[in-house]
């Protein structure tokens, strides 16, 4: 390996144990299968997988356009959003500008720095775990910002982003929504005000496809061509024909979409109330996960206990939240069967 990447930490994802069946509640997936729709879709296309899908990713740029009420130059479609914050990173964030983002987030920002080569800044939570705007003014960085915020869950208002936005206008303002569908405000609509903003958004969680790899960026059309010239100067051909069409008819089946994110908002508000009756401390959570911990009890502990019982939940071993749990929100039955559990230990 190169000298350069020889100290690099890799993110390391969630478990997808093999060897058992588990209540997985540790990868915030969607507990649903994709819209009927979408089956349809991908068994339609799958004939032409002898053929390269379009690198432009036309009509999938054309149907999120549509539904952000945005143009189709406005659209940037990825293998993943983690494929586009790679893709900002390298266009973005140079040697003499780094990047900066909370200190508690997503950890693929803290490696995407060091894949880079650049400086990478974490910049602390509140002591309530919140994300302080103004640490972020003038930051002479590119700044990445999940909101809601992971493993938190807690979200930014709009007056907030636009805030940091307007005191950052030399520095591009990532911000992450990959769990804004389900509480959270997106940002989109400043697009169209902000030069600098650059919105990522993914299929994974609230139109549950996950193992379909696609994720997609909303900016003004500037943005976007940089991210296409990184695009196309490392895999043009980043999406395959059976996600494309896939994500095609998922954003196209609003009813589908609408029930099963009502339905984990249901799900997230039952799962939080139980465990806070049950002693546990809770945080608001605009996510599809909730973030919560019970004083005198290890979050290390109750990961094993839970595990143990056939339940996998995200345990951070990091300062500061090594007490606490992740908990993606599943089925009614499967936070039943968790919290069953909990109550138990």
């Amino acid at each position: 390996m190169s000298a350069r990447y020889s100290d690099i930490e890799p993110y390391t994802p969630g478990e997808q144990p093999q060897n058992r069946k588990y209540i997985k509640l540790n990868t915030n997936e969607s507990p649903f299968p994709p819209a009927p729709s979408v089956i349809e879709a991908i068994k339609g296309e799958s004939g032409s997988l002898n053929l390269y899908p379009d690198p432009e990713c036309k009509e999938l740029c054309k149907t999120i356009a549509d539904y952000a009420g945005v143009s189709p130059e406005n659209v940037f479609v990825g293998n993943g959003s983690d494929e586009v914050l790679a893709f900002s990173f390298l266009a973005f964030c140079d040697k003499d500008k780094g990047a900066c983002y909370p200190d508690i987030s997503y950890g693929f920002y803290s490696v995407y720095a060091d894949l880079c080569c650049i400086d990478g800044k974490a910049v602390p939570l509140t002591n309530d775990y919140r994300v302080e705007p103004s640490d972020y003014f003038n930051a002479g960085r590119t700044i990445y910002i999940a909101n809601p915020n992971a493993p938190t869950g807690m979200s930014l208002t709009l007056d907030e982003i636009r805030n940091i936005l307007d005191n950052n206008r030399e520095n591009v303002v990532v911000i992450d929504e990959a769990y804004v569908d389900f509480g959270g405000t997106t940002a989109v609509p400043l697009v169209s005000e902000y030069d600098n903003l650059l919105v990522v958004r993914t299929f994974s969680k609230s139109r549950n496809l996950a193992g379909a790899r696609l994720g997609f960026g909303i900016a003004g059309k500037e943005i976007i061509q940089d991210l296409n010239t990184m695009k196309f100067s490392f895999n043009p051909y980043n999406a395959d024909r059976l996600s494309l069409v896939a994500g095609k008819a998922a954003i196209e089946d609003e009813a589908y979409f609408r029930q099963c994110v009502d339905t984990v908002i249901k799900n997230r508000e039952y799962t939080a109330e139980s465990l806070k009756k049950a002693g546990f401390f809770v945080l608001p959570s605009d996510a599809n996960f909730i973030f919560a911990k019970k004083e005198g009890v290890s979050g290390e502990s109750l990961y094993k206990t839970l595990r143990e019982a056939g339940i996998l939940v995200r345990h951070f071993n990091k300062p500061r939240i090594d007490d606490f749990i992740r908990i993606t929100i599943g089925t009614k039955e499967q936070m039943d069967a968790l919290i069953e559990v909990l109550e138990r230990i």
